[in-house]
């Protein structure tokens, strides 16, 4: 499909991508209520996703479905993690542009996203992206820091696994590893505008929204 099409009909979809633990989708929820913006958070539509995606297509995707355990979810090699991970966001990008197409024919739309930054400088432009990170200590060690039920349910699963310790410690090389300071800085060289979460203490979140909403052109709702 030819880029400017696609540019066309997400022209009402915002983006918000870069490591965890930065704040992405507290700022997506908060832009979503603030602006009146449909929030589509992560992981949304995934249960359509995986009913869709096919073993031959997408083998990353229906990895969820197939996979023997959730023990061995987090038992993989962090360069396991990171195959899955790199093969899940470009398999997950055509499902989301499908989506997002269908969403924002009439309204704009907040993403909390995993499309690869090569697929957004073709898909939208650059006042639509927002990149947020974190350093990679916060990231992988506060991992679990958030009442997020995905997380605490992968917590659990660690905490069930024979060697629990070892398990947490492979896990968190794992989110490690896919917020490698390699990441780090190809999002901060990606070209698109940057946010960089400071781990001193301050609450940011007003300061953080208003230059996520002077980037985007957002008008507050009267």
């Amino acid at each position: 499909m030819d880029i400017n099409i696609l540019r066309h009909y997400l022209r009402n979809c915002y983006f918000i991508n870069g490591t965890a633990y930065a704040g992405k989708s507290t700022m997506c929820a908060m832009l979503a209520e603030r602006y009146g913006m449909l929030h589509c958070g992560e992981n949304y539509n995934h249960q359509t996703i995986l009913s869709v995606a096919d073993p031959q297509l997408q083998p990353n995707i229906c990895y969820m479905n197939l996979k023997p355990s959730w023990e061995h979810f987090v038992l993989r090699t962090p360069e396991e993690y990171e195959a899955w991970v790199e093969g899940s966001n470009r398999e997950l990008a055509g499902f989301e542009i499908a989506e997002l197409i269908r969403l924002s024919s009439d309204r704009r739309v907040i993403v909390d996203t995993c499309i690869p930054a090569d697929i957004l400088r073709q898909i939208t432009d650059y006042n639509h992206v927002a990149v947020m990170l974190s350093p990679q200590s916060m990231s992988a060690e506060r991992f679990f820091d958030r009442d997020d039920p995905e997380k605490q349910f992968l917590l659990s699963v660690i905490r069930g696994c024979p060697d629990p310790d070892a398990a947490l410690a492979n896990f968190r090389a794992c989110i490690a590893r896919v917020n490698s300071p390699e990441r780090y800085d190809a999002w901060l060289n990606s070209g698109f505008f940057t946010l960089v979460r400071e781990d001193d203490g301050r609450d940011t979140r007003e300061e953080v929204c208003a230059r996520l909403a002077e980037h985007f052109g957002l008008k507050e709702r009267t």
